[in-house]
């Protein structure tokens, strides 16, 4: 005689129910989802700290060694009276200044690099040995509405702009029309430059000489950047240096240039007609249209406006960098891992609890923190290594007790470690990584649907058998 079977209470039901519900546990784990990426926006918060943390160390070396240098010039500038009328009606007489740019300019430098630790960060410094030659054409006023007798020929002065004048190691050797002249800290106008040197120079009116020569030699301390501004008519440099990881920057780029891994050359040649300003003008005729929030200010002058160019030198790994990509794929990590956590969990017909998922993604979180911490030690091919190898063994051994299938569990891990590797080579490869991501997603959505496609979902935790042939 069989004994009746007692019929389940509501809260029996509705327990039972919960736990074999899948639509309900989809809901779970993409509310697990969403929750870690809080801690994954925690870590990007860390990143971009430490990386602060990095600048500060970089600003403080540059504070004592001379900041990303901009050099501009040489300028010849004279001055004239000028005669304004105020409020009052009272005629007010000012002194003004009309500027000459160089009709050719040439620099020929040396660019030293240099290495600074501080603490566990590197600071990239360089030294700049710079020779400048050129020629300015003779002032001529005749374009301009201001008088002979206005013009203080006797007060002319040949200015050069320098971002940072704490990197000028030894005086500048300067010669005008074949005589040495004297220079001096400052700038008598900020007209064009914010910041730099300036030297009086000798002119004749009556003279008839149609051009000017001009050399001058620099010894520049700087970091990480060297920049020039284009001033010439035809404006020429040429760099070379032991660095064997530079960036060419700016409005121009080099139009010969030899990178090895022992150091580059690189020679610019850039035009009056490549910028935005005449060869001469008074007060500050240079545009300066931009404020300076939208644009960086070099020698008093918005950069976008100037078209400064020149070349930075790279370290050649940015920890921070790579471990920022790195952490921008923590979310779509996350889900793929939970993916194959639910569907190994519908697969194996063993329910687990929200909370072993949870601990699992604190698991993937917790990867990129030990990615930003080694990096800061070893390199980031490195750091990448161990800290798989840390959260895969984690992992591994907290996953066997759960599924108590070593092939499932191998077979978890195994997915684990690929994902790993997949999103290792989308950081590599920045060109194609949209492409290399696309093409391994739609492979992976594919074996997802290959290997459910029998799958009732409707009774997906229940006893019938499950085929996945």
């Amino acid at each position: 005689m069989e004994t009746p079977t007692k019929p389940l209470s509501f809260w029996e039901r509705a327990n039972d129910w919960v736990s074999r519900s899948v639509t309900l546990k989809l809901f779970i784990v993409g509310f697990l989802t969403l929750a870690l990426l809080i801690p994954t926006a925690f870590v990007r918060e860390l990143i971009r700290e430490r990386e602060q943390t990095r600048d500060e160390a970089v600003r403080e070396v540059s504070a004592s060694w001379g900041a990303a240098q901009t050099l501009g010039g040489p300028v010849l500038t004279v001055p004239y009276r000028r005669s304004e009328m105020d409020e009052k009606g009272k005629v007010l007489e000012t002194t003004a200044y009309a500027h000459f740019l160089p009709a050719s300019l040439t620099v020929a430098g040396t660019v030293t690099p240099e290495q600074r630790d501080r603490g566990i960060y590197v600071v990239m410094l360089y030294r700049a040995g710079l020779k400048l030659s050129g020629t300015f054409e003779r002032p001529d006023f005749s374009k301009f509405d201001v008088p002979e007798s206005a013009i203080l020929w006797q007060d002319a002065f040949v200015s050069m702009g320098v971002t940072d004048l704490r990197g000028i190691q030894e005086a500048v050797g300067l010669t005008w029309n074949g005589r040495p002249v004297t220079s001096n800290p400052g700038t008598i106008s900020d007209d064009i430059f914010a910041s730099g040197i300036h030297a009086p120079v000798p002119l004749d009116p009556a003279s008839t000489a149609s051009t000017i020569p001009f050399t001058a030699t620099l010894q520049l301390n700087g970091s990480s950047e060297l920049s020039f501004l284009p001033f010439g008519r035809e404006t020429r440099v040429a760099l070379t240096s032991t660095w064997g990881t530079p960036s060419f920057n700016g409005a121009f780029l080099p139009y010969q240039r030899t990178v090895t891994p022992d150091g580059f050359s690189a020679n610019w040649k850039v035009l009056h007609f490549n910028r935005n300003y005449p060869q001469a003008g008074l007060g500050a005729f240079i545009p300066r249209s931009g404020k300076p929030q939208d644009a960086a200010v070099v020698g008093g002058v918005p950069t976008d406006q100037t078209g400064a160019f020149g070349v930075k030198l790279l370290l050649p790994v940015d920890e921070y960098q790579k471990t920022t990509r790195s952490a921008k794929y923590a979310g779509l990590f996350i889900v793929l891992t939970f993916t194959a956590f639910f569907f190994i969990e519908i697969l194996n017909r063993r329910r687990l609890h929200p909370i072993q998922y949870l601990l699992v993604g604190f698991a993937v979180c917790l990867f990129y923190v030990l990615l930003l911490s080694i990096s800061e030690h070893l390199s980031f091919q490195w750091a990448y290594l161990i800290g798989c190898l840390a959260i895969l063994s984690l992992v591994f051994f907290y996953t066997k007790s759960i599924f108590q299938n070593g092939r499932v569990t191998l077979v978890f891990n195994g997915i684990l470690a690929l994902l790993y590797a997949f999103f290792y080579s989308l950081l590599q490869l920045a060109d194609y990584s949209l492409l290399l991501g696309s093409l391994g997603l739609l492979l992976i959505l594919a074996v997802v649907m290959y290997l459910t496609r029998r799958v009732d979902w409707y009774n997906a935790y229940g006893r019938a058998e499950v085929s996945t042939k």
